[in-house]
């Protein structure tokens, strides 16, 4: 099978177009046609040699949309989607035409999304749903600040705080597109400059019931202070700042709950459930997939990380 493959750290010239054996299925292992992979910013980091544990040469790639051709008969044609926090770093993954995957990380996709639009929902929404679902418990009738809620985990925390009857507010360096479903869903925007926690807490009475913030670090101290008394902090990232400062005591008065996520630690069978999850919202139209802004054949991989690397604005596909 032709698959991308890289046997150093680098940048995006390190991928190698290759051949390679094709997977075959076991008691435990099912094989999936590859028909869409994304290219997550997380893809390209792994590539440069951003986490320690990526075991060399791998095939990268975490999120898919495919075919089983290979496993159990009931799963034989079915169409499915996953992705993963193993898949391209301890196991080869899904920028590739086969991938061998466990057979408690078969989750079939929704009927709704063409292979390209459901490949590029994994990372994103999975973090998005474990935070805000998993772990902050938000429920409908809560109040839920988003900070970059224009991006891409941003803009997924947004259509799922929405689904479940909640009130969004976005905060952002610019207003999320009119056009994208952030753009169109969230009920108020504050824009992130000295007057933020002011303007937020002004609109919340006092305070958000949730602060999912997905760029962290610069904007740690910023998001204690738009939560409520016993409201809850999801941090996923550390931009610009891994080490932070605050004021220990607003922070134990106010009864913060400070959360912490890492979709990463989910391997591709663990996010199953998840992925699953998501898919009534998918069916109904409740949620929506993010825009495709580019395509790449496989043997384009380089181009395709090189658009990632470079902050594409949208979402980029490879396609088999």
């Amino acid at each position: 099978m032709k698959a991308i493959q890289f046997k150093s750290f680098g940048n995006p010239e390190v991928l190698e177009y290759v051949d390679l054996p094709t997977p075959s299925a076991d008691a435990d292992n099912a094989v999936v046609q590859v028909k869409s992979a994304s290219v997550n910013p997380s893809d390209a980091k792994n590539v440069s040699g951003h986490f320690e544990h990526t075991q060399l040469p791998r095939t990268p790639g975490r999120d898919f949309s495919g075919v089983v051709v290979e496993g159990p008969a009931e799963w034989i044609g079915a169409e499915v989607w996953g992705t993963g926090g193993d898949i391209g770093l301890t196991r080869d993954g899904t920028h590739a035409e086969f991938i061998r995957i466990p057979l408690a990380a078969l989750s079939r996709k929704p009927s709704a999304l063409s292979h390209e639009q459901a490949s590029a929902i994994g990372v994103n929404f999975v973090v998005a749903w474990l935070g805000t679902v998993s772990y902050a418990q938000l429920k409908a009738g809560e109040t839920i600040a988003v900070i970059g809620a224009g991006g891409g985990v941003g803009g997924a925390v947004v259509q799922i705080a929405k689904a479940r009857g909640c009130r969004v507010i976005g905060v952002d360096r610019h207003r999320p597109d009119a056009a994208s479903p952030a753009g169109r869903l969230i009920d108020e925007y504050v824009p992130i400059d000295e007057h933020t926690v002011e303007r937020v807490k002004t609109l919340s009475n006092g305070g958000v019931d949730v602060v999912y913030d997905s760029v962290g670090g610069v904007m740690f101290e910023t998001a204690l202070g738009l939560v409520r008394r016993r409201g809850r902090v999801i941090e996923i990232s550390a931009t610009g700042k891994r080490r932070v400062e605050f004021d220990m005591i607003d922070f134990y008065h106010n009864e913060t709950q400070l959360l912490g996520v890492d979709s990463a630690k989910l391997g591709v069978a663990e996010s199953a459930p998840l992925m699953t999850a998501l898919v009534e919202g998918f069916e109904s139209g409740a949620l929506q997939p993010p825009a495709i802004a580019q395509r790449f054949a496989l043997e384009h991989a380089r181009e395709a990380y090189a658009a990632v690397t470079a902050g594409t604005s949208g979402r980029v596909v490879i396609t088999m």
